[in-house]
């Protein structure tokens, strides 16, 4: 069955209309997309869905809003190009803890 996720209550479900609130503009989702069980608002930790290679929320929820300073300023990542999309998936991200560098989101390649 191919899922949808409703554009005004975000709940995912399976036909139009929406069961929920009746709204009838539905946008495709990844297989593995959820609703959120997550109480954070804001994440530093950068994730990307292993399915659609979409920005992720830690629990593994679509529904986010990936904000970057590529260009010199914060602007939302799905406003960019696709060059500049690129660019923000291929970044190595790492903490130096004790003067040691330590991978973030990148495993230890």
């Amino acid at each position: 069955m191919y899922k949808w996720k409703c554009y005004t209550c975000k709940t995912i479900v399976g036909a139009n209309p929406c069961p929920e609130c009746g709204e009838t503009y539905l946008v495709p989702v990844c297989e593995a997309d959820h609703l959120c069980i997550c109480a954070d608002d804001i994440s530093a930790g950068l994730l990307y869905c292993p399915v659609c290679g979409a920005p992720v929320c830690p629990c593994g929820c679509h529904d986010v809003s990936q904000v970057s300073r590529v260009t010199g300023y914060l602007a939302e990542v799905r406003g960019m190009n696709a060059a500049k999309q690129q660019e923000v998936r291929d970044r190595v991200r790492s903490n130096i803890v004790n003067g040691v560098p330590k991978r973030v989101n990148g495993g230890d390649r």
